[in-house]
């Protein structure tokens, strides 16, 4: 199956722009409108799919929430296993977490701690990549569990805020299907 520029197009084409949201001055990305168009969900899902099928891949780790989204399905179509990566005191088992600096405080996340085990191959997903803290965060937790990280995978990349050159200074890999300049 090959990805075409139109299957790029049709997907940005689906992602809605909110000005001043959360926040004025602030442009979000709204990638629900995308998932709720069923070719653009399918076109997002191919794209992810071929980068991936052929990587040995164990599990697929979403990140809450809009990686839940994208990691079940890709897990699915990849026929392997789906690890949520959550915030904190939602998961029933022992956990282990992973703490990181925001600019305006620090954020937790968690995964079970039996969810990986040494050797394992985990690629990690959400749907944006902004200043990457989260992400790293998750590659920090799913290394510290012992498996390895293969790759991280967004649907959107925000190029001005860098988040892909965190990620790369850990070691892995970044792939994102659309690129975003916002000015």
């Amino acid at each position: 199956m090959t990805i075409t520029l139109d299957d790029y197009e049709y997907v940005r084409e689906h992602v809605r722009q909110v000005p001043d949201f959360p926040k004025k001055g602030i442009l979000f990305l709204d990638i629900t409108t995308a998932t709720k168009d069923a070719k653009a969900f399918q076109k997002s899902m191919n794209f992810l799919y071929e980068q991936f099928k052929d990587k040995n891949i164990d599990y697929v780790a979403g990140i809450e929430s809009r990686g839940f989204i994208f990691g079940a399905a890709l897990a699915s179509k990849l026929d392997i296993g789906f690890i949520p990566i959550r915030k904190p005191n939602k998961l029933p088992a022992d956990t282990i977490k992973e703490t990181y600096d925001l600019e305006y405080g620090s954020d937790t996340i968690e995964m079970h701690k039996d969810a990986v085990k040494n050797g394992d191959r985990v690629l990690i997903i959400d749907d944006l990549l902004a200043t990457g803290g989260t992400a790293v965060a998750a590659c920090n937790l799913v290394k510290k569990a012992g498996a390895q990280v293969v790759a991280t995978a967004f649907i959107i990349e925000l190029d001005p805020l860098k988040g892909r050159e965190k990620i790369e200074a850990k070691g892995v890999d970044v792939v994102s299907m659309l690129h975003y300049d916002l000015d």
